[in-house]
């Protein structure tokens, strides 16, 4: 049985990218704080660019409006860290891409600054969507410095690729 507290991200990309290529499955990435982490995991795997079409790295607030079509009301609203804007980049990512059928989105304060009483440091909000779907969520509020904050995030974020295979 799969837990997410059991494998190490190698193994979880691993059999994310054999899941997708059984289902069909295509994936596109919106990553902010983990800075492609996630697509590396990924595309470290042989047979990876069967199912992962596309990561973008969008680090800025430009970025995100450019690239994803984040509204600039959901950022000034909500700030670029939290659930709202995590949704509109999956949905950002599924709209620009085509050919996806799964985006995932990540977005938080890796640290060591950066943080505040409302948005703390290792804040990160999550987002999951198969096309045609709503999306999954997730809030954490991970403990560490800065490169474990990002691991966990990109563990996180691939387990919940994982389970969205299956939904």
């Amino acid at each position: 049985m799969y837990s997410r507290t059991e494998m190490t991200i190698h193994d979880l990309a691993k059999i994310i990218i054999e899941k997708a290529i059984q289902k069909g499955v295509v994936i596109a990435l919106a990553e902010s704080c983990t800075g492609g982490m996630i697509c590396t995991a990924l595309t470290n795997i042989s047979g990876s660019s069967a199912v992962l079409d596309r990561g973008l790295v969008t680090y800025s607030n430009a970025a995100k409006k450019e690239l994803l079509g984040v509204p600039d009301n959901i950022l000034a609203k909500y700030g670029a860290v939290s659930a709202e804007t995590a949704s509109a980049m999956t949905r950002g990512a599924l709209v620009n891409t085509s050919a996806a059928s799964l985006a995932a989105s990540v977005t938080g304060i890796a640290g060591p600054g950066g943080g505040s009483a409302e948005k703390p440091v290792g804040l990160v909000h999550f987002s999951c969507q198969k096309r045609g779907n709503i999306p999954v969520l997730e809030k954490h509020v991970f403990t560490g410095n800065r490169d474990e904050i990002r691991l966990k995030s990109s563990y996180t974020s691939l387990a919940m690729i994982f389970e969205s295979m299956d939904s």
